[in-house]
């Protein structure tokens, strides 16, 4: 029984590192492409996003989804880590955990599902005038 206790511990270690992989990753893909958004705005290159979007919001959308996910990773490692005799002061920290956590992906999905809806909305009506009248194609006269 020991030697399957550990099993799930080293389970929980590598769902956990899964987890922070995932995060340092995302953090990467979001810096990479703020700097080309900062830089491509200095050149006044690209300011909307194919459907109208700023990109500023695509990013951090993106970079929400990948939270999420880790989010979910984080609490499996959490889930396994209690099953291996857990104390009733654990088992109560992982309900707070998973209360927790559980509530900033509802929110971080709340908003992305806002966000996604906006962008179909901008889709089939048409980006705002105000943002195409600040794109190259406008300003070029495309």
């Amino acid at each position: 029984m020991e030697q399957f206790d550990q099993i799930i511990l080293w389970l929980a270690v590598g769902t956990e590192a899964a987890a922070a992989l995932i995060i340092g990753l995302a953090t990467l893909e979001a810096i990479g492409y703020a700097i080309l958004v900062y830089f491509s705005h200095l050149k006044k290159i690209h300011p909307l996003s194919a459907d109208g979007r700023d990109p500023r919001e695509v990013i951090r959308l993106k970079f929400g989804r990948w939270l999420a996910l880790s989010l979910e990773f984080a609490l499996a490692a959490d889930i396994l880590r209690t099953t291996v005799a857990p104390t009733w002061n654990e088992i109560g920290q992982l309900a707070a955990i998973i209360v927790l956590r559980t509530a900033l992906n509802f929110f971080l999905q709340r908003e992305i599902e806002q966000a996604e809806a906006k962008a179909a909305e901008r889709r089939a009506t048409g980006p705002d005038p105000s943002l195409v009248a600040a794109s190259p194609e406008a300003r070029n006269g495309a």
